[in-house]
């Protein structure tokens, strides 16, 4: 189980966020068109990646909270997400399906998401990362917060949801 401390916030100045990163040190690996498939699981969220970079089955559950929240999850990588999205469609039924363009970054063990979201718009994410148990949860908090002053981010730019729900809600009003 990989666990993580992550933030998700508006982003109105990619270009700004994108020089910080370089400036600090951080290893660009590349830009990434996604196709996020989310499927009806009864807690939690499941969700099968695609993209050119990151292919992966997701499960994670997190609290929906601005601000830096801790999060578990469970990744396996895949190699034919074609038809494993076929059979999780099969089985679990599609809830929604989530578009977007990433620029990832790294720095040690946080990773930084530049995105672009089809009718969401520009965000960024932060999630510092422990994979093995060398970090505690309050590490893992400290270096979200740090990377957090280090780009700007102002509380009023944070975001409680995930793309997935943001999608849903614009879809129910719309």
């Amino acid at each position: 189980m990989i666990r993580n401390v992550e933030i998700k916030a508006r982003c109105k100045h990619p270009e700004g966020i994108r020089a910080i990163l370089i400036q600090a040190g951080a290893a660009y690996r590349g830009r990434d068109p996604q196709r996020d498939t989310y499927f009806k699981v009864p807690s939690g969220r499941l969700k099968l990646r695609q993209g050119e970079i990151e292919n992966a089955l997701i499960r994670y559950v997190r609290p929906d909270q601005p601000g830096p929240k801790l999060s578990d999850i469970s990744l396996c990588q895949v190699q034919d997400g074609v038809r494993l999205e076929t059979i999780l469609d099969q089985v679990l039924g599609t809830d929604i399906i989530v578009q977007k363009v990433r620029e990832i970054y790294f720095i040690d063990n946080v990773k930084f998401h530049v995105d672009v979201v089809e009718c969401l718009g520009g965000f960024i994410e932060i999630e510092a990362i422990d994979e093995s148990g060398r970090y505690s949860d309050e590490q893992l908090q400290s270096q979200c917060e740090h990377y957090m002053q280090i780009l700007g981010i102002q509380p009023a730019d944070l975001l409680s949801d995930s793309y997935s729900d943001m999608l849903k809600r614009l879809a129910n009003t719309g």
